[in-house]
């Protein structure tokens, strides 16, 4: 018996979300004293030593296949395949975007309970109790399934994580398990510009349409990069081509969970505020004082934001010199 966990990558590297994933499934294997096997798409040693570093006590390494080359449902199918394998008792799952596309059918598959968005460590292992959240982040819940198996999807920058060393056995996965794409073509592939993923991301600067162009992000960029943040934006600036999907924010876009929000030039729609409401802190800079944003702010700034982010910019290149 273990607690089985996916561990995502992106070009390579392993997601910092994985990390929140394995301490998560270390701190539920040392309550139930079992051990952890984490599922890994790469052959780096400096990812699996991260592993490590964080719980794992064995690693399964798919070697010669790119995760982002792999289908959700085969990625499920081989999930599940290893946690029947491993008799796993539970499946921890990063509440990404690919997560959550797998998700329900290795609950199925693997007839366990399913509980999403979780954002604390189990109140209690056993039974097994875990606060989650609901209602698109307007409210909170615990799921308490006993002591039940489950699939369990954690969200990003919500629990954190920290070293666990372990001593970790590595092996391979039967790589027949999961063969090429044959159901989808990639025609074409977009690159993310993106330094930081704005779903690990711990700061996150984010603009709408008070940009007035796309010829105006260099700013939201610099910024960015001054704190090591990522780059977001609302719906109408992704529909109208001004960046790209993959930085939308919102209820329709990517839920993020930032330690720090800065909203830049947009007015807080309710669509636009589900996706960002679990950050932990929250600061709007808007001309218009009645702007929606401001209710959901820990701070704001009346003012336009071509005079307020150059200033922001310079102060903080002054306290870094």
């Amino acid at each position: 018996m273990c607690i089985l966990i996916f561990a995502e990558t992106w070009d390579g590297k392993l997601k910092k979300s994985s990390n929140e994933s394995i301490s998560f499934g270390k701190h539920l294997a040392n309550q139930l004293q079992i051990k952890t096997k984490v599922i890994i798409f790469s052959n780096s040693s400096e990812n699996h030593e991260t592993l490590g570093n964080y719980g794992a006590d064995e690693i399964i390494k798919l070697s010669s296949i790119t995760l982002e080359r792999v289908e959700n449902d085969k990625l499920a199918n081989l999930i599940s395949e290893i946690a029947k394998k491993e008799e796993a008792k539970h499946v921890i799952i990063s509440n990404t975007n690919r997560g959550k596309s797998i998700c329900s059918k290795i609950s199925y598959d693997l007839n366990k309970t399913l509980i999403t968005n979780a954002v604390s460590l189990p109140s209690s292992c056993i039974p097994l109790k875990i606060k989650c959240k609901a209602f698109s982040s307007k409210a909170f819940c615990t799921y308490d399934v006993g002591n039940d198996n489950s699939v369990i999807t954690i969200v990003p920058n919500s629990i954190g994580y920290k070293e666990n060393k372990s001593h970790y056995d590595i092996n391979e996965a039967n790589e027949s398990m999961i063969s090429s794409s044959t159901s989808i073509k990639i025609v074409k592939e977009e690159k993310n510009n993106n330094e930081v993923s704005i779903t690990d991301a711990e700061r996150v600067i984010s603009a709408g349409r008070g940009l007035k162009g796309p010829e105006n992000w260099k700013m939201i960029e610099e910024l960015a990069g001054l704190i090591n943040g990522g780059t977001a934006c609302s719906k109408p600036v992704s529909d109208m081509g001004w960046r790209p999907h993959s930085e939308h924010v919102g209820q329709t876009g990517i839920a993020i969970n930032p330690d720090l929000y800065i909203a830049v030039g947009i007015s807080g729609a309710i669509q636009h505020l589900a996706g960002v409401s679990s950050s932990k802190k929250i600061v709007v800079i808007n001309t218009d004082p009645e702007a929606p944003f401001f209710k959901s702010a820990d701070y704001g700034i009346v003012g336009d934001a071509f005079e307020v982010i150059p200033k922001l910019i310079e102060e903080i290149k002054k306290h870094s010199e």
